[in-house]
C-alpha cells in the first residue's frame, strides 16, 4: 500500500505488477520513497469503489438520489462494466463479480447477505451484478462494505522482498464477540502481521525473520518520527511482542475472519504486560502516541 488511500495501490499493482521499478528509480535518484502493505491478495474498502466518482458528488444522499433515478441508473451501469483510466473502476479490476465479497451492512434484513459475492447475490435476486450492486446501496442506505480481489500473490510477494516496505493491517481493532460478528472484516484484521511472520518468513522464505522484524518496529517507528519507539533500546517505551517463531500463524479467512491468530505467547505495552501466555491479563496500559504532525508539537 502506498500512502494513505487503500484504494489507489490496487490498479497500482495491476498495471504495473508490483511497487518496485518506478520507485527504486525514483529512490536512486535520491527521494526517501517508503511503502506500506497488508500480505493478502484482495483489498476492503465500499461498493462507492465500483461506481464512476460524478454520481456520488455532493456525498451520500445525492449517490442515493441519483442512483434511483432510472437514465443515471443505466449510465452507471454501462460505466461499471466498461475499462477506462477515468477512474479506478474496482467493478472492472475484479475480473467476475465472483471476486467481489460483501461484508458488512448497516441493516439488519440485510445482513444475512454478508460473506456472499456481488455474483451469488445478483443471481439469487434475479438482477445483473450491476443492477444487484445499485439497489444494495440503496436498500442499506450505505456504501456497503466490500471486498475485493484484485491483487496477484505473485506480487504480494514481490513488494514483501523489498526492504523499504513495511506491513500495517489497514483495519481497526476488533473482537470475535458482540456487536464486531455483525459483520465481515477483511481477514487483515486478526491475520495480517503473523501471515507475515508464519507464511511468508518461515514458510516461504521470502524475506529473513529478522528483516521482518525491522520492517514490523523500527522501520515503521522511524518513518512515522515516533519518539523512544520500535526499538529494544535503554529509554524507549518497553513495547514487546514475543511470539514462537514456529508456531506463528494467521487463522481469519474470508469466510471466517473473526478468528485471532496462534503463537503469540507475551504483549508488553509501555512496559505493562498486557498478554501473558496467550491470555489477556485485564491491563489497558496503552496511549495515544502522536508524530510530528500533531498541533500540540508545534
Amino acid at each position: 500500500m502506498i500512502g494513505s488511500d487503500f484504494e489507489s495501490p490496487f490498479l497500482f499493482f495491476i498495471k504495473r505488477g508490483g511497487m518496485s521499478d518506478e520507485n527504486n528509480k525514483a529512490r536512486d535518484e535520491g527521494l526517501k520513497i517508503t511503502a506500506d502493505m497488508y500480505t493478502y491478495t484482495a483489498g476492503e474498502t465500499g461498493l462507492d469503489a465500483s461506481m464512476p466518482p460524478w454520481v456520488q458528488e455532493g456525498g451520500f444522499k445525492e449517490w442515493k438520489k441519483n442512483l434511483k433515478d432510472p437514465k443515471i441508473r443505466k449510465r452507471v451501469m454501462k460505466e461499471m462494466r466498461s475499462p477506462t483510466d477515468k477512474w479506478e473502476n474496482f467493478f472492472v479490476a475484479a475480473g467476475t463479480p465472483e471476486n467481489i465479497l460483501l461484508v458488512g451492512f448497516k441493516t439488519d434484513s440485510l445482513k444475512y447477505l454478508t460473506g456472499r459475492s456481488l455474483s451469488e447475490v445478483s443471481k439469487m435476486r434475479g438482477k445483473s451484478p450491476e443492477e444487484t450492486a445499485i439497489n444494495l446501496v440503496i436498500d442499506d442506505d450505505s456504501r456497503v462494505e466490500t471486498v475485493y480481489f484484485l491483487m496477484s500473490e505473485e506480487n504480494v510477494k514481490k513488494n514483501i522482498a523489498l526492504p523499504w516496505v513495511s506491513f500495517g493491517s489497514d483495519e481497526g481493532s476488533l473482537a470475535p464477540e458482540g456487536v464486531f460478528l455483525k459483520s465481515n472484516p477483511h481477514p487483515r484484521a486478526y491475520g495480517n502481521f503473523a501471515r507475515l511472520l508464519g507464511k511468508y518468513v518461515r514458510d516461504e522464505k521470502i524475506i529473513p525473520l529478522e528483516e521482518a522484524i525491522r520492517r514490523l518496529t523500527s522501520f515503521p517507528a522511524e518513518n512515522l518520527k515516533l519518539k523512544k519507539r520500535g526499538k529494544l533500546q535503554t529509554g524507549y517505551y518497553a513495547d514487546i511482542v514475543i511470539f514462537d517463531p514456529a508456531r506463528i500463524k494467521d487463522n481469519a479467512t474470508y469466510e471466517k475472519p473473526h478468528q485471532y491468530s496462534e503463537g503469540v505467547e507475551h504483549v508488553f505495552v509501555n512496559g505493562i504486560q498486557v498478554l501473558k501466555n496467550g491470555e489477556h491479563t485485564g491491563k489497558t496500559p496503552g496511549r495515544v502516541v502522536r508524530g510530528p504532525g500533531w498541533k500540540g508539537n508545534k
